[in-house]
């Protein structure tokens, strides 16, 4: 009787030791808002956007996973170590995200449309790129986004000087 005490114990330590870890690792993760808005020039003109900037290996993993509250002028920037094929996905993502692709200097290269929730398909950039800029979904087409328009933030400037 006494061991069955003891791993019943044992059991529910493990249960409420391991609810908070795994509550944890859903949490939104919220970067600071940048001082800086990152802009997008477009033939409308420009449109600034509340930019968090994810330049680090944690950060662009977790991106926008869990988050429900992306505004119409918010963005996320992720910032690549180098120029390369990049590939994203939207695990855990409950929001549908506009993904825009973008050259070492700023200009978009590729844009991937309304992607889906939860998905775990991969979207490619299809050409090297070095930042990707997240949005919500409907984005492109309510601005008239096209293959070539420039994108800035001093993240981005400090790359393609």
């Amino acid at each position: 009787m006494g061991r069955l005490k003891s791993f019943l114990a044992g059991l529910v330590f493990l249960i409420v030791t391991a609810i908070p870890v795994l509550a944890l690792d859903q949490a939104p993760m919220h970067l600071p808002i940048d001082a800086a808005p990152l802009t997008i020039n477009t033939a409308k003109g420009d449109v600034p956007f509340r930019v968090e900037v994810a330049d680090t290996d944690e950060e662009r993993e977790r991106g926008l996973m869990f988050r429900t509250d992306l505004k119409d002028n918010s963005a996320m920037l992720f910032v690549f170590d180098r120029t390369r094929l990049v590939t994203m996905w939207m695990e855990n993502t409950p929001s549908a995200l506009d993904m825009l692709f973008l050259d070492n200097n700023g200009r978009i290269t590729a844009i991937r449309e309304n992607a889906v929730p939860f998905s775990r398909d991969t979207i490619s950039s299809g050409d090297p790129a070095r930042f990707v800029v997240e949005v919500k979904a409907g984005t492109a087409q309510r601005l008239g986004l096209t293959i070539g328009d420039k994108v800035r933030h001093p993240a981005i400037e400090r790359i393609g000087r």
